[in-house]
């Protein structure tokens, strides 16, 4: 059965133990190598991406990351908790979960008009 993240899994944010790992222990070391990727970003910005886990990442800040600390997406983000996927079903088979579709049948509409 495949596994998919639920919608409420706290991601993991590998940046800060990488940057360690590359011998970078200051947030500010990040900066220059981020310009000379390309990617200009204010010392805060740098601060709030190493401490913070991101709502959103440019790609192409990811990408000089990756570049950076010589590693994959996979190390900058974990994804701790799976949990198993509800299998899809076929086209015509039946659901337990319901009446099949067959077994519908339409409500007959009221209408009520205004009193004069």
């Amino acid at each position: 059965m495949p596994k998919t993240p639920a919608a409420d899994t706290p991601i993991t944010w590998n940046l800060r133990p990488l940057m360690a790992a590359a011998g970078m222990f200051q947030t500010t070391d990040l900066i220059e190598p981020l310009r000379a990727q390309g990617v200009q970003l204010s010392r805060e910005q740098v601060f709030r991406l190493v401490t913070r886990t991101p709502e959103r990442l440019n790609v192409e800040v990811f990408a000089a990351l990756c570049r950076i600390l010589d590693c994959t997406p996979n190390d900058l983000i974990e994804i701790p908790n799976v949990q198993a996927a509800r299998p899809r079903r076929a086209a015509g088979a039946p659901d337990s979960s319901g009446p099949a579709i067959g077994d519908l049948r339409p409500i007959r509409a009221k209408l009520h008009r205004p009193l004069e």
